[in-house]
């Protein structure tokens, strides 16, 4: 199954992304690259993409296992290399309730690694992975 995705340039490096379903979204160049960095950059989708994979993935299996996990949140941050422009590293940190125990911990970080986002990025970005428990 695919999914189709329209972007229309707005001017001053923004673009309007489309979902099929309708729903949109806009980028912005960053400050560090000609932009004025008010919305997300298409770099910055990477990383909020790699976040939201894993929390996704986690939310999914926890159901199948019937693992309650709360309203787990998570936060990222990216790090850009200059020569040549690209993603250096992405840190994910996710919180999830203390209440798990060991078992459910491993099993939720080892999938939460194995999401499709995670497998796509290339091999020369460092994910740094982060499960804190509160």
């Amino acid at each position: 199954m695919g999914v189709k995705i329209k972007g229309k340039y707005a001017g001053e490096l923004r673009y309007i992304l489309t979902h099929q379903t309708g729903e949109k979204i806009q980028t912005d160049a960053p400050l560090d690259n000609h932009g004025k960095g008010e919305a997300f950059s298409p770099t910055d989708l990477v990383a909020a993409a790699l976040g939201s994979c894993m929390l996704t993935i986690i939310a999914i299996r926890a159901e199948t296992k019937s693992i309650k996990i709360g309203n787990p949140s998570f936060s990222v941050f990216k790090e850009m290399n200059t020569t040549p422009r690209r993603i250096k590293e992405i840190q994910v940190e996710i919180s999830l309730p203390k209440e798990l125990n060991n078992a459910e911990k491993n099993y939720l970080e080892t999938e939460a690694r194995k999401c499709p986002v995670a497998l796509s990025i290339n091999s020369k970005i460092e994910q740094n992975i982060t499960f804190t428990y509160v």
